[in-house]
């Protein structure tokens, strides 16, 4: 006589008993009348089916599991195949929860010693009791993925290292453009209980809530967030209070240094990218510029020297870098390169080209 292979590799006599068991439970599931005679007749129909995957004596207990599904399914017992392959896939996941409890002390040392590659794998988290919460909440939303939403095909390839699916740790959406238009002519809020912030009616106040826009999306979603047309947008807020130079170039530094500063959002820098118009593109030429939520009496085309002022300080910033000169990781900007630029020999060109 065989014997079985159990999951934890364990060996165990074959017994056809434990085989009618199952089958029976099945046909008491979905209340389906039977004879015992039938369900002796199909626990011999198994055997003869998983014959074929008896090696050196011995058939593994996931082999005999899918023989009673395909015998069951042949012999006109779909809706009782069915039952038996959601009763599987709900011990399955029975397994799968006992698990976690039992791997604790593997999930916190694998992060303490860096011993998961998963510790390098978002290069924005810093190696921090901040970063531990999340390398511990991710290895749970990562089971999730693979076990309740991707089929197992897919999560066994993932698991096999046949693919790599990015990103596993986060239940959400990849990537999201924003609309900076929107957050100047709304301001920060709209959940109810939490601080809502007017439309900023200054260039300092406006770069504050791009920094809590950006870190607050960043929790919601597993990439990069981005704007489109930020200096076109800033720059009327620089000719409304005529700002000088200098005055600008330091709302601009606490914007760069605000997403390069992972301390409020769990260990994590904001992954952000800006687009930067360097001259006003025709869709917002025509258009009243906004500032503190309200249209103003002069339109975007209006803005260009202030645009300069913008793109000029964003640059020299990026250029500088930090206190001990390291380059700055974010936001990657993205520049606008079309007909209309101005290939001449100026100051912002030389800074751009540097």
């Amino acid at each position: 006589m065989y014997q079985v292979i159990k999951r934890a590799g364990q060996v165990a006599e074959f017994d056809i008993r434990k085989i009618s068991v199952a089958i029976t439970k099945a046909f008491d599931a979905v209340q389906k009348q039977y004879h015992p005679g039938v369900i002796d007749l199909l626990a011999l129909q198994v055997t003869a089916n998983f014959e074929p995957k008896i090696k050196d004596g011995k058939i593994a207990v996931e082999d005999i599991q899918d023989s009673v599904e395909e015998v069951l399914g042949q012999a006109g017992y779909a809706d009782v195949a069915k039952c038996y392959i959601l009763y599987r896939k709900q011990r399955e996941k029975i397994r799968n929860m006992k698990s976690p409890l039992l791997d604790y002390k593997k999930l916190v040392d694998s992060y303490v010693k860096a011993t998961d590659w998963r510790v390098k794998e978002n290069s924005t988290v810093t190696y921090s009791v901040g970063g531990l919460i999340l390398s511990n909440s991710g290895a749970i939303t990562a089971n999730y993925w693979l076990s309740e939403i991707y089929d197992e095909e897919i999560a066994n390839a993932h698991r096999n290292a046949e693919i790599h699916i990015h990103d596993l740790s986060m239940l959400t959406g990849y990537c999201a453009g924003w609309s900076l238009k929107q957050l100047i002519q709304e301001g920060l809020g709209g959940i109810p209980g939490k601080i809502t912030s007017a439309p900023a009616k200054h260039l300092a106040t406006l770069c504050n809530q791009m920094v809590n826009f950006l870190g607050i999306m960043q929790n919601e979603w597993a990439g990069a967030q981005a704007f489109s047309s930020f200096d076109t947008y800033l720059a009327p807020f620089v000719k409304t209070d005529d700002l000088d130079y200098e005055q600008v170039k330091k709302c601009i530094e606490s914007f760069i240094y605000g997403v390069n500063t992972p301390s409020r959002w769990g260990t994590q820098a904001p992954f952000s990218n800006i687009t930067l118009d360097w001259t006003v593109p025709a869709d917002l030429a025509e258009l009243p510029a906004i500032v503190g939520g309200k249209e103003q009496d002069f339109k975007y085309k209006d803005c260009q020297k202030e645009m300069d002022m913008v793109n000029k300080a964003f640059i020299e910033i990026m250029i500088e870098g930090d206190a001990n000169g390291r380059g700055f990781q974010y936001p990657i900007p993205t520049y606008s390169i079309t007909k209309n630029f101005d290939w001449s020999d100026t100051e912002n060109n030389r800074l751009l080209f540097e």
